[in-house]
């Protein structure tokens, strides 16, 4: 038999179950310092200073580089194996952190930034590639609810830990980026202890052929859930993007934890409902979740309208509600479709999709708010939102097949 389709030989039960565990506190991890700089880039435009273009090309240029990755290296933990790649990403995650610590100039937070979208690029598919792989098989659906809310937990936790160690200590970028350096150096090493699930085989230059590929039994799955991940992503960018300024400016909340509290608020309350929802239908999760994304930024908008810091917050929560539920009823849908010799080149199609989502408003928003103001880019960016997500729903109900 071709080395190319010998199916993997399933793990110890023990190794197996040490291994999903350690991969989910890897994405957990890798989420966190995701969200963590974001607290701190009103901190560094005021130390370095830099104007409010340059900081949204710090936001963008993020997405652009792990994008970049995603569409050349996505699917290479197929053929290389999952944990080389996993050690380079965790590696190159360690050196971003480094970065952050020291960077004193606009370039040098551009470059750290190219070098963590980068390792989150190779991370994100081989990390949710290799949870699915290390499943247990007494827990099937473990790694759907895994691979959901874990990473909207550690949004959640790194923008929380981030806005609190701002108020609470003098240097608050040292305690921050050295322990989660360690931490991703940690990783490093501890990936290569559970057993590789994805051998070694042909097909790895032709491989990194910049595309996007979905595997064939995947591709229904994958065309009625991208709506709702359009959807879901693109609240995320709105809130990621433009949360803290909305909350200093229009509420005039200006410390970092209030500010940081948006993030938590939206992934930790997705979280829940990924969690919340793990029992009900692919197809009934998505139309809850297309549904709370409506309302909930609809209301975002009423808040803002009103001035209200309170009903603000409610609204975040509905929108995570949408957020979290959205993206797992997708992922529940697409995860049994393949194979473990296909999920990472599925995994990364996924988040191809989910960056772009998430990154390409998030920039037009940035690139528009100098000339329309705050509020009327934040109108703007909340209606396509609605009109995106109410159209997911409609494409959603109208299609049987969970």
């Amino acid at each position: 038999m071709s080395a190319s389709i010998c199916p993997p030989a399933r793990p110890a039960p023990r190794r197996g179950r040490a291994g999903f565990a350690l991969t989910l506190a890897g994405l957990l991890l890798m989420m966190a310092g995701a969200s963590a700089p974001s607290p701190f880039y009103p901190v560094l435009q005021q130390e370095i200073g830099f104007s409010s273009a340059a900081m949204t090309g710090i936001f963008a240029i993020y997405a652009g580089a792990l994008l970049a990755t995603l569409l050349v290296a996505g699917s290479v933990s197929d053929h290389l194996g999952r944990r080389p790649v996993l050690s380079v990403g965790f590696f190159l995650l360690a050196a971003s952190m480094v970065g952050f610590l020291r960077a004193d100039t606009v370039g040098a937070l551009l470059i750290t930034r190219v070098i963590q979208g980068m390792a989150s690029g190779l991370l994100l598919s081989t990390l949710t590639a290799t949870s699915t792989d290390l499943e247990p098989a007494d827990r099937p659906g473990a790694a759907a609810v895994g691979n959901s809310v874990t990473p909207l937990l550690g949004l959640a936790l790194g923008a929380l830990f981030a806005g609190a160690v701002i108020e609470d200590l003098p240097a608050p970028r040292g305690p921050t980026f050295e322990i989660l350096a360690a931490a991703y150096a940690a990783l490093a090493a501890l990936v290569w202890l559970p057993p590789e699930t994805a051998p070694r085989h042909e097909g790895l230059i032709a491989s990194l052929r910049p595309r996007i590929g979905v595997p064939q039994g995947a591709r229904a799955a994958f065309r009625r859930g991208a709506p709702a991940i359009v959807a879901s992503w693109a609240t995320g960018g709105l809130y990621l993007s433009l949360g803290a300024p909305i909350v200093a400016r229009v509420f005039g909340q200006t410390d970092a934890v209030a500010q940081g509290a948006v993030v938590t608020l939206l992934s930790g309350a997705g979280a829940l409902a990924a969690f919340a929802l793990r029992r009900q239908t692919p197809r009934r999760i998505t139309l809850t979740g297309t549904a709370a994304l409506s309302l909930g930024t609809l209301l975002t908008l009423a808040a803002i309208a009103s001035g209200s810091f309170a009903f603000y917050a409610l609204s975040v929560l509905v929108a995570g509600l949408g957020f979290g539920a959205s993206f797992y009823g997708v992922m529940r849908s697409i995860a049994p479709t393949v194979g473990a010799g296909e999920r990472g080149e599925l995994f990364a199609a996924l988040f191809t999709l989910s960056y772009t989502a998430f990154g390409l408003p998030a920039l037009a928003a940035g690139i528009a708010m100098p000339q329309l103001g705050l509020t009327l880019t934040t109108y703007l960016y909340g209606a396509v939102i609605i009109v995106l997500a109410g159209g997911a729903g409609l494409a959603r109900r109208f299609t049987t097949t969970d």
